[in-house]
């Protein structure tokens, strides 16, 4: 089962006929080849691994490429070739040493005979190509990135896929007979509705700029939409991802600019839509519960833009309209991927406003929903136990056997832990409620966060704080964690969530709740403590959804400690 080598190359002519000569299964064996030089790599299958090698340079299509490496294993077939292809790709992604200059025709994710005894293989023949140079670090710091979590290099979930090629195949519909469409996508936290926006952006552009002539290789499960038609209905279409979080924008940004055939101004603010002076045809909204309403934003200069961009748009600055109505404005065709649990902030658009948004789509069938668990790795439905828990409507306490879930009525004792499971598996992080006052941000050398003779700091940056040098010592709030993934999450629930004990009721408490615009009322509608701690709840559900691995938790309020030892 280990036997296996890598032959490398030169991606010249007389070099691969050379090679050819050398062994009959040149010809007539499945094998994986890759092909780098100036940056680039591409990786590829093939029965014919001399032929396929010989019709690419033959092609002129790759003449960037200097060398080849072809990788034969003495029991290699099609199907374990289709998934060492699409592992090696998802890793040349994540490291990010070079482009990969695949096209997204959809990267295979089928069961075969034996798949978990290939898995040992395909980790040592990584190995032997990172010995080579081809990759930079090992595959734990690979799979902790950005660059591999938020690729478009990904392999589908079922009802992933589904959605995909439905969405596709009613786009290009629409776009031949010239008529507008809205789609919705739901998704719990962890089912990966960043992925899908992702991998959207990546095949229309693929699919705009295919050749008809170059066919699809393997068995792609999109190859339809790579032939004669489809790229000339994508020709004059204009895309736009709109990402409202700023951190989550910014890593997306730094993706797209690593990857061939994408642009890091595709990803945009909804203002960046509002005030652009071209209409675009397609625009896809990742984490549409947090476009925002004419509610005060978080400077004057985005309340003066709001109104100016209301103004220009419907000719008054009326508080009724929302940046949700910016985007239906300011395009032919939506798609907006929401979970309207992970509204946090009374600037939000309203639920009233997501569900009129998805009451549109209903008599059209364009809503899908992702079931699929990717982030939490625990056999039953972790995400809804934490909401129901929080809602007080769990019946009995459930086990994730895998998962790490433990509450803590000891801090030093959980950041201690944190700080193992970061030297084991990296990606292990502290987060908290807002239920602090920000002082680092007027005293660097001052403490934010106090408990039992611990000092902490909120993050000191607001963009991409997760990878920042000093996110290991410091506690992420909600704006910088929300749509990213951790290994381990450590969560702090402050005094802004209690118990009340004789009502049986959560309470929020207003005067231990320190995010100005969490709790500000906005033109239309006055906040209750009712309707902040449907948000605050919001919150916390959302950072106990954080972990892949585990979740600890530490709770400040005694009551509400104790009613969570029932569950946790």
């Amino acid at each position: 089962m280990t036997g296996f080598r890598i032959d490398p190359i030169r991606f010249q002519a007389a070099d691969i006929k050379t090679w050819a000569g050398l062994d009959n299964r040149h010809s007539n064996w499945p094998v994986v080849y890759t092909l780098d030089g100036t940056g680039g790599i591409y990786v590829g299958e093939s029965i014919n691994g001399s032929g396929r090698l010989r019709q690419h340079l033959e092609s002129g299509k790759k003449t960037q490429f200097l060398s080849a490496r072809v990788i034969l294993g003495e029991t290699f077939n099609k199907s374990v070739c289709l998934d060492l292809e699409s592992y090696l790709i998802r890793l040349f992604a994540g490291d990010g040493q070079f482009q990969v200059t695949n096209r997204n025709e959809g990267i295979t994710d089928a069961d075969y005979y034996g798949r978990q005894s290939y898995q040992p293989v395909f980790e040592m023949i990584f190995d032997e190509l990172r010995e080579l140079g081809l990759f930079t670090r090992p595959i734990r710091e690979i799979e902790n990135t950005d660059l591999f979590k938020l690729s478009p290099f990904k392999a589908l979930t079922p009802d992933q896929a589904i959605a995909v090629e439905d969405i596709l195949s009613g786009l290009f519909e629409d776009l031949a007979h010239e008529r507008s469409s809205r789609i919705v996508i739901h998704g719990d936290p962890g089912t990966g509705k960043t992925v899908v926006a992702v991998y959207l952006m990546k095949l229309l552009a693929d699919i705009r700029h295919a050749d008809p002539t170059d066919k699809p290789e393997g068995d792609s499960i999109l190859s339809e939409f790579f032939v004669e038609g489809y790229p000339q209905l994508l020709e004059e279409v204009r895309v736009g991802l709109v990402v409202p979080q700023q951190s989550l924008r910014r890593s997306i940004q730094k993706v797209f600019k690593r990857t061939p055939g994408l642009e890091p101004e595709w990803v945009m603010t909804p203002f960046q839509v509002g005030q652009s002076a071209e209409r675009f045809e397609l625009l896809i909204v990742d984490e549409a519960h947090r476009l925002t309403q004419r509610a005060n934003q978080t400077s004057a200069q985005k309340n003066k833009e709001f109104a100016t961009i209301n103004e220009r748009l419907f000719g008054a600055d009326d508080p009724s309209y929302t940046q949700l109505d910016w985007i239906n404005e300011r395009s032919d065709h939506q798609i907006f991927l929401l979970d309207t649990a992970q509204s946090v902030r009374p600037m939000d658009v309203s639920a009233e406003s997501l569900t009129a948004l998805v009451e549109t789509v209903d008599s059209q069938n364009r809503r899908y929903r992702l079931t699929t668990q990717m982030r939490v790795r625990a056999e039953q439905d972790y995400v809804g136990y934490v909401r129901s828990v929080l809602a007080l409507t769990q019946g009995e306490r459930e086990e994730f056997p895998g998962y790490d879930l433990r509450l803590y009525d000891d801090l030093p004792a959980m950041v201690t832990a944190i700080e193992s499971r970061e030297s084991e598996t990296g990606l292990a992080r502290l987060l908290a409620g807002y239920a602090w006052e920000w002082r680092t941000k007027r005293d660097k050398s001052a403490y934010d966060i106090e408990i039992d003779q611990v000092r902490l700091r909120w993050n000191q940056t607001d963009v991409d704080w997760v990878n920042s040098k000093t996110s290991v010592r410091e506690v992420g709030s909600i704006h910088t964690i929300q749509g990213y993934d951790l290994n381990y999450a450590g969560v702090i629930i402050g005094n802004d969530l209690r118990l009340d004990p004789d009502a049986g009721a959560l309470r929020f408490h207003r005067a231990s709740y320190f995010d100005r615009k969490g709790k500000q009322n906005n033109p239309t509608q006055t906040f209750t403590d009712e309707d902040l701690l449907g948000f605050v709840r919001n919150i916390y559900a959302v950072l106990l959804t954080r972990g892949m691995l585990g979740t600890y938790v530490y709770v400040c309020d005694e009551p509400l400690r104790e009613y969570l030892s029932e569950y946790f």
